[in-house]
């Protein structure tokens, strides 16, 4: 955090975090005032899911045919851009607002693959895990601090004002960053650049150059596609009936939240000798989250599997993003953590859509039971894959 370069960069991530986490409260805040229905809200929210997933695959191949720096500034003004629109069709045009928070989920999704490229040109290899545990923690803090702060300023200002600050966040984000190294030209030496899809076809083949990640990207879609997917569906539904209040319900998600904030403390120092195993450990431990759903607990227990659950996804993810960064050739980072994000954050909506109908045709119960397995299996299949001990293809590499 003493690198101007590098707290620049965590500033803008923190500034992007805060803007994406406050937006759906902000939005929620407008059904509560009556200036978005309900119906209204979902496809709003779903505009914006699909503008992060149309623009990802589009910004990882950008960020590594460009600078990484050019895309993070024009994907956030992209981004800051939406939130006035949003605020234009505030109780006036829903579709003005749909359109805007595509824009604003493209300006977001661009960023991603870009941010995740210019920390490894930012930071040197062997800063590279503190680095990402401190992007990490800033995410987290920015799923407690978004929605409490917006809530706190939503006393003062009115939801029109809040939208506008969201923009703000977002030009904070385009502009605070400094620049990297540059990124390396992919172009041939006949100056012809290939296709889009060619370069992100070129993606697909630098990733399946690295067993680990196809096992981990693997993995960590299956936790997010069942396990997660079941358990955001099932916790509300739990704490109602079973426990009979919604306090369960907000202190197991901040219980994650904290877990999770923990795990990240723990990871910037921590360098397991087996660090891919210890860090498909970690992401098995989801599984904790809808195991401890399905049994008759105390509510204590409930908090401290999510707690548990939190923390196993932070020695999951600094590694796994510290391993992309190291592993992957330079000149293809960005398409390589697009697909990423793609891949996992693309599922996720399929299995919310899935839990609620099976919930319905089989039961909570034999859900959860399928998910937590789930959660426990796929990660220990795919740490039996070749080079995952150690998220590289020789032990030498990973240290």
């Amino acid at each position: 955090m003493r690198d101007v370069a590098f707290l620049r960069l965590w500033a803008g991530t923190t500034a992007s975090g805060l803007a994406t986490w406050a937006l759906p409260f902000v939005l929620g805040l407008a059904v509560l005032h009556r200036e978005l229905g309900p119906a209204g809200l979902g496809l709003v929210l779903a505009a914006r899911t699909a503008g992060f997933l149309a623009a990802v695959t589009v910004g990882g191949v950008l960020a590594d045919r460009h600078s990484r720096r050019a895309v993070v500034l024009w994907s956030a003004l992209a981004a800051a851009a939406a939130a006035p629109l949003l605020a234009a069709g505030l109780g006036r045009s829903v579709l003005l607002m749909t359109c805007a928070a595509a824009l604003a989920g493209a300006g977001q999704g661009a960023c991603r693959p870009a941010f995740q490229a210019l920390t490894a040109e930012v930071v040197p290899p062997a800063g590279r895990q503190q680095a990402n545990a401190a992007m990490t923690l800033a995410v987290r803090s920015s799923t407690l601090a978004g929605p409490a702060l917006t809530a706190l300023l939503a006393a003062f200002l009115d939801v029109w004002t809040l939208l506008l600050g969201i923009g703000l966040l977002w030009l904070a984000a385009a502009l605070v960053p400094g620049r990297g190294s540059g990124a390396p030209s992919t172009a041939p030496e006949s100056g012809q650049r290939a296709s889009f899809r060619a370069e992100f076809a070129d993606g697909i083949r630098e990733a399946r150059r690295h067993p680990w990640f196809l096992a981990g990207l693997a993995a960590l879609t299956a936790v997010i596609a069942l396990g997660y997917s079941a358990t955001s569906v099932a916790l509300p539904l739990i704490s109602r009936d079973r426990y009979g209040t919604e306090w369960v319900l907000a202190a197991a998600v901040t219980a994650y939240t904290v877990g999770a904030l923990g795990g990240a403390l723990v990871i910037a120092r921590w360098r397991p000798r087996a660090q891919g195993w210890a860090a498909f450990a970690g992401l098995a431990a989801y599984g904790f989250a809808p195991l401890s759903l399905m049994l008759p607990l105390h509510p204590a227990a409930v908090i401290a599997a999510y707690a548990v659950a939190g923390i196993g996804i932070e020695l999951f993810n600094v590694p796994w993003f510290t391993a992309t960064q190291r592993e992957v050739a330079p000149d293809k980072l960005a398409r390589v953590s697009s697909l990423d994000f793609l891949v996992s954050y693309g599922l996720a909506p399929v299995g919310l859509a899935l839990i609620a109908p099976a919930i319905s045709a089989f039961g909570v119960t034999p859900v959860l039971a399928v998910c937590a397995a789930a959660c426990f299996a796929v990660p220990a299949a795919a740490a039996l894959v070749p080079t995952a001990r150690h998220f590289a293809r020789t032990p030498a590499a990973a240290d």
